[in-house]
């Protein structure tokens, strides 16, 4: 108890709000910009991700190699880094009411941004996404930070 309330001393005077924290939740866009090796992500963070983000970003590559942004090959072997990636995909029965009954609260047409909210609450410390909409969104349910923070300790 007394290392919780020195850690949150910390946080508090650093101005840091994610310092120390292990546990993140990545979207799609954080998960592609791992692949594609523009993030390096800090030694002793924890990446989690609900299962669907493997479909969303198998999907964005397969349309970016239509739109000839990329190669076929490119993407594939982006697909086989996301693969080999240290990211744990969890999609749970628990996961799934979590993120029916925010996508309710919150009034959404889907429940795929509310899979990555209810993911932080049940098993993690922030949410990261460059998605500023969707950031300010939860920000009242979860904590959020830019892909910035998975760079620092």
């Amino acid at each position: 108890m007394r290392r919780l309330r020195q850690e949150e001393a910390f946080k508090r005077e650093s101005g840091c709000s994610v310092c120390g924290v292990t546990r993140f939740v990545v979207d799609c866009d954080t998960l592609l910009r791992i692949a594609a090796g523009e993030i390096k992500v800090a030694a002793g963070h924890q990446l989690v991700a609900p299962t669907l983000v493997r479909s969303q970003a198998l999907s964005a590559l397969y349309q970016a190699a239509r739109r000839g942004e990329i190669s076929a090959a490119d993407g594939l072997e982006q697909v086989t880094r996301i693969n080999s990636l240290r990211v744990r995909f969890l999609g749970d029965k628990v996961l799934q009411r979590t993120a029916w009954r925010i996508a309710d609260q919150l009034g959404w047409e889907t429940t795929y941004d509310a899979e990555f909210v209810a993911l932080t609450q049940l098993q993690a410390d922030v949410f990261v996404t460059s998605d500023r909409d969707l950031a300010r969104a939860v920000s009242d349910l979860v904590e959020t930070a830019s892909i910035d923070a998975l760079r620092k300790v």
